[in-house]
């Protein structure tokens, strides 16, 4: 049974990449996680009314409690950074939400962080 709940407020978003292969591996089996694809607008809502930024950000993660999150990627932001990183535009939101996954499980921007994404990136042969 997948702990991971997919679903979206936008057209489109990648849905043929491991999110839940990723779950799994970063947070475990029993970790239950929701997923949303969020537009700009939702986006910049949820950023001011969660940590007080006024921009749109790329993704966000929110701990409910030890063994569920949620993640918010927004697909519009992604499209436009993902040169910066080169990857493919879905490749880097399948990063985003590496990223996304390690800040639940307790990591800090910082080289320990950077790492295991670049770990993650090579493991699941994301590009």
């Amino acid at each position: 049974m997948s702990k991971i709940s997919i679903s979206s407020t936008i057209k489109t978003y990648p849905k043929r990449l491991p999110f839940d292969d990723i779950k799994r591996k970063i947070l475990g089996a029993k970790y239950e996680l929701s997923l949303v694809f969020v537009g700009s607008k939702r986006a910049t809502a949820l950023n001011k009314e969660y940590r007080n930024k006024t921009y749109s950000p790329n993704v966000l993660s929110f701990p409910l409690d030890e063994q569920t999150g949620e993640i918010f990627i927004c697909p519009e932001v992604s499209q436009r950074e993902c040169k910066k990183f080169n990857l493919s535009p879905n490749g880097y939101i399948a990063f985003l939400f590496i990223h996304g996954c390690l800040h639940l499980k307790g990591h800090d921007h910082g080289d320990t962080m950077d790492k295991l994404e670049q770990k993650y990136l090579k493991t699941f042969k994301i590009k």
